[in-house]
């Protein structure tokens, strides 16, 4: 398969989840260097740190785990054991190099999914819930493969947040979800010169009720 240098434009473009699929195949052997190094990417980080500091605890699902980023610096936590799940078995087949992840599943989160036993006491995701990828009501998903008072903390484009209706999904959560708060961060570092170096995110922190 030709392989093609990342492009935000083009992800952000993506409509369904095949779309997703044919470009993180084309992507993932060079993700890490030509994107996540280049645009100074700065949120897997930001989602691994707020996790740990607010007391997350493993076993932890990395939803749209994509190259392992997010439990790179999770394990530098010392947080263990991480699944990964994501859309691309060839982003995950370079996470599996890695060696930070226990199992590695090829899920769509934006429809139902059944892990078996697997139960998660923490879910992290960074990078997904945003244009062209996934939007609220996979939250529900995610929800019934977690424990009891299980932490989450996902990531969330600002512009996303805005445009797909996140906050009226996690008020009609109310009931199902505590100690909900919301973290404005930056997805990237101060060595982006892109014209998406001021692309704001949002990192939801909660627990399962």
């Amino acid at each position: 398969m030709r392989k093609t240098t990342p492009d935000l434009d083009a992800a952000y473009d993506l409509k369904t989840p095949d779309d997703n699929i044919r470009l993180y195949a084309s992507w993932a052997e060079e993700y890490d260097q030509s994107f996540a190094d280049e645009m100074d990417y700065q949120l897997p980080q930001e989602v691994a740190r707020l996790f740990a500091n607010s007391g997350g605890l493993g076993p932890v699902l990395d939803i749209g785990a994509g190259t392992g980023l997010a439990a790179e610096a999770l394990t530098s936590y010392g947080i263990r054991p991480i699944d990964a799940l994501d859309i691309s078995q060839e982003m995950l087949s370079v996470a599996a190099l890695k060696g930070v992840y226990r199992n590695l599943m090829v899920k769509d989160i934006t429809i139902p999914f059944d892990l078996g036993s697997n139960h998660y006491a923490g879910l992290i995701s960074s990078g997904t819930f945003t244009t062209g990828h996934v939007g609220p009501e996979a939250l529900d998903h995610l929800l019934a493969i977690a424990l009891p008072d299980a932490l989450f903390a996902i990531s969330i484009n600002a512009f996303h947040w805005k445009t797909q209706g996140f906050e009226s999904k996690f008020s009609a959560l109310d009931g199902q979800i505590y100690n909900f708060e919301l973290v404005d961060i930056a997805i990237y570092g101060a060595r982006n010169t892109s014209s998406h170096k001021d692309d704001k995110g949002k990192i939801a922190l909660f627990k399962k009720q």
